[in-house]
């Protein structure tokens, strides 16, 4: 998915004219009106003004943004139109601390402008602003505007209209339908005075003091509390982020499943990290919902357990040893193979040429035996310097970790960061040339990618491939609430191929032993639904395990109020149907705000 923001709550809605002139607020009555908000606003996503300077608009101040550098404030027309399409709210970018009162009725004089944030290349929407405002306050202690209430019965089953072809897939010239589409209705709202009440989250709050919550309960709701993103066409109407005008230090700090009761009102935003937003200046009140870690069971003596967890770039700097290694060891309960994404080498994001990452993954062992786990045995393979994307310098690749007291490794020489590994027959069964070994590492498929590492292992004298894997990001993709609709997902092109890559391998081992046991898992970067899945699934050469947990339980990862899968364990055919396969996505970390990792680990369990 997208990497982590920085700066976020500086740079959530810089106007587009980043005037570095102080507003001017003048306190001499003003001209009669020219053009009301609703008029800027217009019936379209894109204002019929936009580039125009427009005199004496009308409106009360609703909200401050005091902070970052999109400060500015809301107003809001108090005798609106009697068109649904046509938002009575507008945000009065300043640059500096804006010089007005929640209640004052001004009029501002300025221009009025689109900003996209992210830029155009995002695919975001665009956010109607005026800029380069002069601020005439008429008169203070007015009543703000009642709030626009948002519930299950006003947002839409359906979530965006499909874009206008003749302008790339855009949505922003058509004229707004807010009965029908859920995006449509936010943008009739943007900038008015809206609010929901008594929501569940969705999405933990994260360190950036925002949260999700949901307007529809029922909506693909899981057991825990969540939102399930099961199909490209099911984007979850229900779902708003919240955030703040307030301290951040009062912002409530929120778990999957815990609820703000009572109102949450204020401005209608739209940011670069999520569309739409309620920027709130009343929080409701948070009420626990005393969500709990799980814990998978423990693998009987006959089954083998095997296990891929992304551990988020660790390194030896970082503080998260004893979490994961207690996640591995009690909530996991100590798998025989654990495939690990992320591991940085041994001075982390220092790009200096290092590219060892013994220290890194004997600190993790070391940790491990400390929680009471076994002294797992590793294999990897260090990559080519900065080739394998990332952070930069931080070199991360996938490692296994296997316990010997319950499966060995089967250690052929040859293979290293730039050498393919292949597969021969021998006695007739598959044999890797190497093992460990990288697949393909030369492929374009590759670049600025992590390579997967392939080995054998044998367990009760039955040999078991391994492919770990970490595909490329979703980085780059346009977001639900794009103007293009359905989103463009650029990312797909280069995972694909190394999906393809993935699958061919396999495909070449089940041709050398037809029953063979394969296992490609690993941080796939993409939906069990997606054609990414349908790829490496092939011609039935692979299996998604996950698919076979209830839909409601299929989620690795929570992004934007909907949980989504992004790791994967895919079975071979004799594994599939051996009828003892058990699968378990353990949820210790998506649904949580203090997590240590923002994925959820996978235990597969199956009797070789």
């Amino acid at each position: 998915m997208p990497s982590k923001r920085t700066a976020r709550i500086g740079a959530l809605t810089v106007a587009a004219v980043c005037s570095t002139v102080s507003a001017v607020v003048l306190t001499a009555p003003a001209h009669a009106d020219t053009v009301h908000i609703h008029d800027i606003q217009g019936t379209t996503r894109t204002s019929p003004y936009a580039g125009q300077k427009v005199t004496d608009v009308a409106g009360i101040v609703t909200a401050l943004r005091t902070y970052g550098s999109s400060r500015g404030f809301w107003i809001q027309d108090p005798t609106p139109d009697n068109d649904p399409a046509t938002s009575e709210g507008v945000f009065v970018f300043t640059s500096s601390t804006p010089k007005v009162a929640v209640g004052d009725s001004v009029t501002v004089t300025g221009t009025v402008s689109e900003y996209v944030p992210g830029g155009a290349s995002s695919g975001n929407q665009s956010l109607t602003e005026i800029t380069k405002p002069t601020i005439t306050v008429l008169s203070s202690g007015n009543a703000v505007p009642a709030p626009t209430v948002i519930n299950s019965r006003s947002v839409p089953a359906a979530y965006a209209p499909a874009g206008d072809t003749a302008a790339s897939g855009s949505i922003n010239a058509l004229t707004l339908e807010p009965t029908k589409y859920a995006l449509d209705y936010y943008e009739s709202l943007e900038g008015m005075n809206v609010q929901v009440a008594d929501t569940r989250v969705v999405t933990a709050t994260d360190p950036y003091s925002e949260l999700w919550v949901t307007v529809k309960p029922h909506e693909h709701a899981t057991r825990r509390g969540g939102t399930i993103y099961g199909a490209y066409t099911s984007q979850n109407t229900g779902r708003l982020q919240i955030q703040s005008l307030g301290a951040t230090a009062d912002f409530p700090v929120a778990n999957v499943g815990d609820e703000l009761a009572g109102t949450t009102a204020g401005p209608l935003d739209y940011n670069q990290y999520g569309g739409y937003t309620l920027v709130a200046s009343q929080l409701g009140t948070l009420e626990k919902g005393d969500l709990q870690r799980e814990t998978t069971r423990k693998q009987s003596r006959s089954e083998l357990a095997v296990a891929t967890y992304n551990v988020q770039n660790l390194d030896p700097g970082d503080g998260t040893f004893a979490a994961h290694a207690a996640a591995i060891v009690n909530n996991l309960q100590s798998p025989d193979i654990v495939s690990l994404e992320e591991i940085q080498d041994n001075n982390g994001a220092k790009d200096d040429g290092t590219v060892a990452a013994d220290q890194t993954v004997n600190k993790l062992i070391d940790a491990i035996v400390a929680a009471g786990g076994p002294k797992y045995d590793w294999r990897s393979i260090d990559p080519v310097n900065d080739k394998d994307g990332g952070e930069p310098g931080g070199n991360i690749r996938q490692v296994f970790l296997f316990n010997p007291e319950r499966v060995s490794f089967t250690d052929r020489a040859g293979g290293d960061s730039t050498t393919a590994v292949g597969v021969t027959k021998v006695h007739g069964k598959a044999q890797l040339t190497a093992s460990p070994g990288r697949i393909d590492p030369a492929n374009t498929a590759w670049t600025s990618s992590r390579k997967p590492l392939a080995g054998e292992f044998v367990f009760r004298g039955r040999t078991v491939f391994v492919i770990a894997n970490h595909l490329n990001s979703k980085g780059g993709d346009q977001g639900l609430t794009a103007q293009y609709q359905p989103p463009a997902r650029s990312s797909e092109t280069q995972r694909h191929l190394q999906a393809t890559a993935v699958n061919s391998f396999v495909n070449e081992i089940l041709k050398a032993q037809k029953n063979a046991d394969v296992l490609a898992l690993g941080d796939m970067n993409d939906f069990e639904f997606s054609d990414t899945t349908k790829i490496l699934e092939g011609d039935g050469e692979l299996w998604s395990a996950i698919k076979s947990l209830p839909k409601s339980e299929r989620y690795t990862y929570d992004y934007q109020g909907n949980q989504q899968v992004l790791d994967q364990i895919l079975v071979s055919p004799s594994i599939r149907k051996g009828c003892d396969l058990d699968y378990d996505s353990v949820h210790i970390n998506s649904e949580f705000s203090d997590q240590v990792s923002d994925h959820d680990p996978q235990v597969l369990r199956f009797r070789p």
